[in-house]
């Protein structure tokens, strides 16, 4: 069987490919003429970052499962794929620390302004540090998690070693399985957003969830309030979010994640001193693209061999394609 790379990976999950004698081959063009002269007789791929819509996947004949490194698929038909029976993995155990601690670093780096105070240093300007703009602890301030999938548990566990009060919004989890953890559950958003100093966002991008903080939620938010988006690009919007900044109404922002990414070379984030941007990489740590990119391997080689240690909840439409 053959098994197209689509996108980088880390040499370790080629290795588990070469391992159980698979065929292989990696693509780097993905332009639509070229995905379907490629993809027209592969059994798996594993898919970056690229798209792969109805007008490639109808190409794809003998195709039985695409494997995403990563956990998000909105960059993949996955109607299409619900409807022809073809199976749709993640790396559902891969990138959790990952993120988790990339959200930590977004609320120290905004917390602490440590920009400021690394600069004065540096400029020789040490006895500036009496009147370098004010920062602040985390200890005994109110995270909110908007999503308690894996990220959101592992991010929680980390907030809990600063002495924070953990508060979760996640309609799809039951209230027991929160209050368990000493976690406190709140009903809405809006019931959250009041009471947050740090919002930090796990849920996918859906018709629901885009703009899920828009002007209306900024409104609610508290002056010194610090909001992390490592989720999807969409889900804040950003003109939104912009506009708060811009007139301090909350005190600052961490975006891994863009509406368009790249994102335009004139984007208004850009001319804001209190954001902190990253390329869309929070799950890019050299341990994390390992276990990515093996989960990812191994979710096509166990499918396709019908293997018992396959890891069920990896595969995202199991039920649809009767995975019991």
């Amino acid at each position: 069987m053959k098994i197209a790379i689509m996108g980088s990976i880390h040499q370790d999950g080629i290795d588990k490919i070469k391992d159980n004698s698979f065929d292989y081959f990696e693509i780097t063009n993905f332009e639509t003429n070229s995905l379907i002269n490629e993809l027209g007789d592969v059994d798996a791929i594993v898919l970056r970052t690229a798209e792969l819509k109805e007008n490639v996947l109808s190409h794809c004949k003998k195709l039985k499962i695409i494997a995403r490194h990563g956990v998000g698929y909105d960059n993949i038909d996955s109607k299409y794929l619900d409807e022809n029976k073809i199976a749709l993995g993640i790396t559902g155990t891969a990138n959790a620390v990952s993120v988790a601690e990339h959200v930590m670093t977004m609320f120290l780096y905004l917390t602490k302004k440590i920009n400021n105070s690394d600069l004065a240093t540096k400029r020789g300007n040490f006895n500036e540090r009496n009147t370098l703009p004010e920062f602040f602890e985390l200890y005994k301030k109110n995270i909110l998690i908007l999503g308690f999938g894996r990220i959101g548990q592992e991010l929680a566990k980390r907030c809990i070693g600063f002495d924070t009060k953990i508060y979760i919004f996640d309609p799809f989890i039951d209230k027991k399985v929160i209050e368990e953890k000493n976690y406190f559950p709140v009903l809405t958003k809006e019931e959250g957003l009041k009471i947050a100093d740090y919002i930090s966002i796990h849920m996918p991008l859906n018709e629901k969830t885009k703009n899920f903080i828009s002007y209306d939620e900024f409104k609610i938010l508290k002056k010194n309030a610090i909001i992390v988006n490592s989720a999807r690009g969409g889900i804040i919007n950003e003109e939104a979010l912009y506009l708060a900044l811009k007139n301090n109404y909350i005190l600052g922002a961490g975006i891994d994640v863009f509406t368009q990414e790249p994102p335009k070379e004139n984007h208004p984030f850009f001319d804001l001193d209190n954001i902190v941007l990253s390329p869309h990489n929070a799950a890019l740590t050299l341990e994390c693209k390992k276990r990515m990119s093996i989960e990812s391997c191994e979710n096509i080689i166990y499918y396709l061999n019908k293997d018992n240690k396959l890891n069920k909840e990896n595969i995202v439409n199991k039920k649809i394609i009767n995975l019991i």
